[in-house]
């Protein structure tokens, strides 16, 4: 039966509710309890065994009320089942799937080779100790001109942030974006003014140094991501609302957990050896480590 279908002729069960009642409550109520009832159900399985849980069929009738109670629900709502249905499927593809290769953006092709991330390059992170008696992260190119100005960690409390800038390498990699790596490796698109300013520029490399904090401020209570398989879902979706203008907008927050895992995996390295290289490599998608 279509999802359609099926809307059609839960509405036609559904009892008209009583004056002065919010048509919406009974159904909302009866979603929650019938939802709670193949909990129950699912519980007594686990307690007692297999042999002594629920059948297939009781099952079946708990979910069946479920989905009666979604499609009537959303009858109310003015929504339609089968779109939800839809984009419930597209969110989970975006959540888990990464984009395959032959539909991954190029976003700087066509534009001059200068002003392309460079297929393959290394980064070097060398710790210096400064007359102040300060060490700050030093980074260079493979031609060993530096990248960006020398960091440290900003902070009270030394957290090895200095060595963020994987974190934009990683991007750079995985995603083909990263407006910060893009100013570090000196391939900002300035023959095109208008991409120079809207993606390249300094709102861009604003968003992206937020995204690395927000993330950092994450990872740093969930032990930096080590041994983690997942990323929570609200953080990635926080990150899809900050570059939702932003050419890296086509891609999936699977592509963002990868980048973020990637360059996570590097900055431990980092941190563990005080320093070293890092291997990007844009079309196989890797942040390789190198030790100094």
């Amino acid at each position: 039966m279509h999802l359609a279908r099926y809307q059609q002729a839960a509405r036609k069960t559904l009892q008209p509710a009583a004056d002065g009642t919010d048509p919406v409550l009974i159904p909302l109520l009866g979603l929650v309890g019938e939802t709670g009832s193949v909990a129950s159900a699912y519980k007594k399985r686990q307690r007692d065994g297999a042999g002594a849980g629920p059948s297939k069929q009781q099952l079946r009738e708990e979910l069946g009320d479920v989905l009666w109670y979604t499609a009537t629900l959303a009858h109310l709502l003015g929504l339609d089942l089968e779109d939800i249905a839809a984009a419930s499927l597209e969110k989970t593809k975006d959540r888990w799937r990464a984009t395959p290769e032959d539909q991954r953006p190029r976003f700087d092709v066509g534009y001059p080779p200068h002003e392309q991330l460079p297929r393959r390059t290394t980064v070097t992170f060398t710790p210096t100790l400064r007359p102040d008696g300060r060490t700050v992260i030093v980074l260079t190119r493979e031609d060993g001109t530096p990248a960006g100005d020398p960091l440290t960690s900003a902070s009270h409390i030394e957290d090895d942030y200095r060595f963020h800038d994987a974190f934009h390498l990683a991007h750079a990699a995985v995603l083909g974006w990263s407006p910060v790596s893009r100013f570090l490796l000196n391939r900002k698109r300035k023959s095109h003014p208008g991409t120079d300013e809207a993606e390249d520029g300094g709102r861009a490399i604003a968003i992206e140094e937020g995204i690395s904090a927000l993330v950092f401020s994450y990872a740093s209570r969930h032990d930096y991501f080590a041994g983690a398989g997942h990323i929570d879902h609200e953080l990635l979706t926080t990150i899809d609302h900050m570059t939702a203008h932003l050419e890296v907008s086509v891609l999936r927050a699977a592509d963002w957990e990868k980048a973020i895992t990637t360059g996570y995996n590097a900055w431990r390295q980092l941190r563990k050896h005080g320093g070293g290289h890092l291997e990007l490599d844009l079309d196989a998608q890797t942040l390789t480590f190198h030790e100094p």
